[in-house]
């Protein structure tokens, strides 16, 4: 950890009312909820294109719950480390305005944060194709396979499975203020999932700095980082928010 990177993050993170977080899968890793694409994740247990598209729902809602059921077993044990606990901390103290995930988990709202755009949505949530309803997922249904709706219809993960669209509220919401923000943190995430993706590259344009946290060097990192954090977010980002903490108390004895 460079303590030097640390403390020149915390000091223009404590200059803005304007970031912006984008976090990938990897902020949660350390709450136990292992990359889907690492090896041994999930995709080599459940081939996407049989397990995790819109197609495949339809066509065998029963096996493709296979798999949703696993990452729920497995989200029920999750909770926030301290790197979301940071972001909400930095919400709280009128810095952050809003974190945009690619995330799943709800483990961002948990933590503390008011203002989640969640491109991928939420796998603690029913959802009903036919008739819109929502509920609360309940392990209690996974030995009857697929749950079912009250209208009669099967219902799915509250989530973006392949060959759906984003939410247009998601998408709308994260360009305008990608566009907008002083300060983007990209924590976590590969820069390899689309539209997500794009949104450090649209801040740089439109001006913003962009302080990036992983354990590895990813496209972005030479390409539009202006500060790259090595290290686990959970471990960088709280020493990062601890400093702006501080740098807030000095400028309020003043």
């Amino acid at each position: 950890m460079s303590e030097d990177l640390i403390r020149k993050a915390a000091e223009i993170i404590a200059e803005s009312k304007n970031v912006v977080a984008v976090t990938g899968a990897g902020i949660s890793v350390e709450s136990g909820i292992p990359d889907f694409r690492s090896p041994g994740g999930l995709w080599s247990k459940y081939p996407p294109e049989e397990y995790a598209t819109i197609d495949a729902f339809y066509e065998n809602p029963d096996k493709v719950w296979e798999l949703f059921y696993d990452i729920g077993e497995t989200l029920s044990k999750a909770k926030p480390n301290p790197a979301h606990y940071a972001l909400a901390k930095l919400e709280e103290l009128g810095h952050l305005v809003a974190v945009i995930t690619q995330n799943i988990d709800n483990l961002h709202y948990e933590a503390g944060n008011k203002n989640v755009i969640e491109y991928h949505g939420n796998a603690r949530t029913l959802f009903c194709p036919a008739c819109k309803r929502r509920r609360p997922i309940s392990m209690l249904h996974r030995e009857h396979g697929a749950p079912r709706c009250e209208c009669g219809g099967f219902m799915k993960p509250d989530v973006v499975l392949f060959g759906e669209m984003i939410p247009s509220q998601a998408l709308f919401m994260g360009e305008t203020l990608s566009k907008s923000c002083d300060i983007m943190l990209v924590i976590g995430t590969s820069a390899q999932v689309y539209p997500a993706a794009s949104l450090p590259y649209t801040a740089k344009q439109w001006g913003a700095t962009i302080i990036e946290f992983n354990t590895i060097e990813t496209p972005f990192t030479h390409s539009v980082s202006d500060i790259f954090i090595k290290g686990p977010a959970g471990e960088t980002l709280p020493e990062v928010v601890r400093i702006v903490e501080q740098l807030n108390k000095i400028d309020t004895e003043k």
